[in-house]
């Protein structure tokens, strides 16, 4: 039973150089997604109560206040739910957020990525830091109080520590961190930026932001994320408890009823049949023992084993010996049932993961 929704909202004005996302900047063609999207809804969602609802992106500011609420009309929405929309600092004018918080969207998520304009500028974003600290006012003066910022570190000619320290001097709830990757389909992929920090100091990097949010009252609960206590990410814990979610729009990815499915990647084929997945894969038991252990690494606290044995019926520790003496204590540690990555032990996620996916 899925209480999670997730909302691909693909259109921008202009692509990031980082961006390697569905993202199309066909702006005319908003009306017609909707409706198409609208449709899908109809279709596949089975009026469950859902507790979570995101609208990522793509800019999904872009959408106007009345295709939103269209959207949020079609689900059977918990009293309490976490109903998030991504927006950039440029699209943060106060009338919008204030409609925003009216119908029912109740927490932000503000792509800042630096506060570096010579980066901005180099990366290819829209807006310029000080529009970024305007909009936060702007979205507490219209009565948000649950903000999240993204910072990218590992940015060519970034300053970690003044961004960071903006971030702060800002009251935000949430702030999700990600170190830079050149992805196969992004600008910078054909056109590398120079100087760029290598692996050793992205990992530094990393490491200071842990001790500084920390000092600031941010407690890491994930791999890339940080909050203020109480204003953790409910959506996307609901991902890394592998929890079940529904996908709609264009690429995106839904888990229902023990299938992971995928819709259309191109915005024309979404259009034309817009309530057909792309493609779908039941899940196994191997994969959805693989999947508990990979995602509920990532969660700070870790996975409780003894859940875990119950559920699929193993003797964890027994299964994973050779693989948790050979992480033992440095990278892998147990606090009573539950096993997690320590600081270090993030830093060779993938490497460590990858030892459990036979």
């Amino acid at each position: 039973m899925a209480n999670s929704v997730y909302i691909h909202i693909p259109f921008c004005k202009q692509k990031c150089k980082y961006c390697s996302f569905v993202s199309f900047p066909n702006i005319d063609k908003i009306t017609g997604y909707i409706y198409s999207l609208l449709k899908e809804i109809d279709t596949n969602y089975s009026d469950e109560e859902i507790k979570t609802l995101y609208f990522g992106g793509g800019t999904p500011s872009l959408v106007s206040i009345d295709y939103l609420s269209k959207i949020l009309m079609k689900f059977n929405l918990h009293p309490d739910c976490e109903i998030t929309l991504e927006m950039n600092p440029d699209d943060s004018k106060f009338e919008y957020l204030k409609s925003l918080k009216e119908i029912g969207i109740n927490r932000l998520s503000l792509g800042s990525q630096t506060f570096d304009d010579e980066v901005l500028s180099i990366i290819g974003r829209r807006h310029n830091s000080q529009q970024t600290i305007e909009a936060v006012n702007l979205a507490k003066k219209a009565g948000f109080n649950n903000i999240s910022l993204d910072l990218i570190y590992g940015l060519p000619k970034s300053n970690v520590k003044k961004d960071l320290e903006i971030i702060t001097s800002l009251g935000v709830q949430h702030i999700s961190t990600y170190g830079l990757k050149i992805e196969e389909g992004s600008f910078f992929y054909k056109n590398p930026p120079e100087n760029l920090p290598d692996d050793d100091e992205q990992a530094e990097q990393y490491l200071f932001i842990n001790d500084f949010l920390d000092k600031k009252g941010y407690k890491r609960y994930e791999i890339s994320n940080f909050a203020q206590e109480g204003f953790e990410s409910k959506h996307n814990l609901n991902y890394w408890d592998n929890e079940e979610y529904y996908g709609f729009g264009v690429s995106a990815h839904g888990y229902i009823d023990g299938v992971r499915y995928n819709n259309f990647l191109t915005i024309e084929k979404y259009l034309e049949n817009p309530t057909i997945h792309e493609q779908g894969h039941c899940v196994t038991e191997k994969e959805k023992l693989e999947e508990e252990i990979f995602l509920g690494f990532r969660k700070k606290t870790g996975f409780d084993a003894k859940k875990l044995n119950q559920k699929f019926g193993i003797k964890f520790e027994e299964k994973y010996q050779s693989i948790l003496e050979k992480f033992d204590s440095k990278y892998i540690k147990k606090n009573n049932e539950f096993y997690y990555l320590t600081l270090e032990g993030v830093l060779i996620s993938n490497h460590i993961l990858s030892e459990f996916l036979d």
